[in-house]
Order: C-alpha cells, then sequence, then structure tokens
C-alpha cells in the first residue's frame, strides 16, 4: 500500500534578512549624519535707511580673474592697502559687488581677507 505524498506547507517568505538591512542601513545614516550647526560666515542684517556716506567711495569688485577697487585691478594685499587710505574712520563701510562668474567662495575669502584686516563694516551690492 502507497501512502499518499504529505501535503507540503507553503512556507511564508522570510523577513528577517531586510529587517536587518534596514537597521545596518539606519545605523549607518546616523552615524555619517552631522548632527548640529554648521559653520557660516556671520552677517549682519540691517533694516530701515542706511546710515550716511563719509569719505571716498569703496566699491570692491570680486571678479573671477581677481579684484578691483573703484575700477581699478588689485592684488589682495594692494586692496587692503588702498582700502585703509579711503577710510576716514575703521569702522566705515566698505561695499562689496560680486561681479559675473564670481562663486561665492571668492567672495567668502573676499570678506575673511576683509575682517582679517580689521574691517568689520562690509555691505553687498548686487
Amino acid at each position: 500500500m502507497r501512502l499518499a505524498p504529505a501535503a507540503r506547507r507553503r512556507r511564508g517568505l522570510n523577513l528577517t534578512p531586510m529587517i536587518d538591512v534596514v537597521f545596518l542601513l539606519l545605523v549607518f545614516f546616523m552615524l555619517v549624519s552631522r548632527f548640529g550647526q554648521l559653520d557660516g560666515v556671520p552677517l549682519a542684517l540691517a533694516g530701515g535707511a542706511a546710515p550716511g556716506w563719509s569719505g571716498a567711495p569703496r566699491l570692491v569688485d570680486v571678479r573671477p580673474e581677481g579684484l578691483s577697487l573703484n575700477g581699478t585691478a588689485l592684488d589682495e594685499a594692494a586692496l587692503i592697502a588702498d582700502l585703509r587710505r579711503l577710510m576716514p574712520a575703521p569702522d566705515a563701510p566698505v561695499v562689496l559687488r560680486p561681479q559675473d562668474g564670481a562663486d561665492v567662495q571668492r567672495l567668502v575669502a573676499v570678506i575673511d581677507l576683509l575682517r582679517a584686516a580689521g574691517i568689520t563694516h562690509v555691505l553687498m551690492a548686487e
């Protein structure tokens, strides 16, 4: 007498490896993420009426190939020296105007250069 083959049970899908992968991805992204404040360039924003301008114009054009002060091309060292001659006071404002093609990194480098030279009042023009 032959016995009928035992009915095979259909096994369900095993979700354990998928859950392991999800937890590994979660741990990975938690470890590589940065939580906290990113470093940035502090800018003082002011609204309302602008203070009166005194002294000679101090317009620094930030170009992709270099800098210019009041339309005259200069290197970084000469820029600081010429700005100091034009400033009536140490806290006098300097206007930065980025030109087409100048990237943000170049603009930030000029702001850092001015800040290192002690020029703290920087205005930005379009």
